[in-house]
């Protein structure tokens, strides 16, 4: 029973187009048992927008075998194999963009779901992060504090995850509110508990700030980073990113 309803899954045809000016983000191939009603709220449009994109008028009627045209933006039917990580690095945004977009609360997935793939999800350019002389300060600080010792792509990292976090509903909205955060009594980040979040920023770190601010985020969207010889029960269980250079970069649940 289970092969049969993967490989049911495994027929769906679902053809993504990146050309901004397409008309249509994907093409479903109907299989028995679905309905106009069934498709398209598995795909989150109205059975009228379905309608219309097919050229069906007020018709009801479909067919096994045949292709219908799924308006609005791309989509993905997830693959036995695939996280949310792989698919956002196919289509080339965050993560945490194709969270959004999906109203997802965790990174779990399953094969079969549908998943909208945002359009020209927007990097975090310059304009964007209009930060403050103190603020950008401070994130230099941080990426001394955390990892002085470590290479300047991982130094860009630390920083994309202060970023991350910024953006997240999970912490506070603020540089600022990210480094001094207590959540639930203790201090998120270890140096400001230590005072080394006071030494002043080495110039490797000033040009990691900048260029996690310009858009670079080599923890793939990563909201929490450790060294993975810390015993922490909570961090290990958290999905992991990637591992780079002296870290483990890791989502949310």
């Amino acid at each position: 029973m289970a092969f049969r309803v993967f490989r049911t899954m495994l027929c769906a045809c679902v053809l993504l187009l990146f050309s901004g000016t397409a008309a249509f983000a994907a093409t479903y191939t109907v299989q028995p048992g679905d309905s106009l009603f069934k498709i398209a709220q598995r795909f989150g449009i109205s059975t009228q927008e379905l309608q219309s994109a097919n050229g069906l008028g007020n018709r009801t009627v479909i067919v096994p075998g045949q292709q219908l045209n799924i308006p609005g933006s791309p989509t993905h039917v997830v693959r036995s194999g695939e996280s949310l990580f792989k698919i956002a690095a196919r289509y080339g945004i965050s993560t945490q963009d194709l969270m959004r977009a999906n109203a997802l609360m965790r990174t779990e997935i399953y094969p079969g779901q549908v998943l909208r793939i945002p359009v020209g999800a927007p990097d975090p350019a310059p304009s964007r992060w209009s930060v403050s002389r103190s603020d950008f300060d401070l994130l230099a600080r941080i990426i001394t504090a955390e990892a002085d010792c470590q290479p300047f792509l991982v130094k860009v990292a630390v920083g994309a995850v202060v970023l991350n976090r910024v953006k997240s509903h999970l912490f506070p909205n603020s540089i600022a509110g990210v480094v001094y955060d207590r959540a639930g009594g203790r201090y998120q980040f270890e140096p400001v508990l230590n005072g080394w979040i006071n030494r002043a920023a080495t110039p490797e770190s000033v040009r990691a700030a900048q260029a996690a601010l310009e858009g670079q985020d080599p923890s793939w969207g990563a909201l929490f980073f450790f060294e993975p010889w810390v015993t922490n029960r909570f961090l290990h269980n958290l999905p992991v990113a990637r591992d780079l250079g002296a870290f483990r970069f890791t989502y949310a649940r």
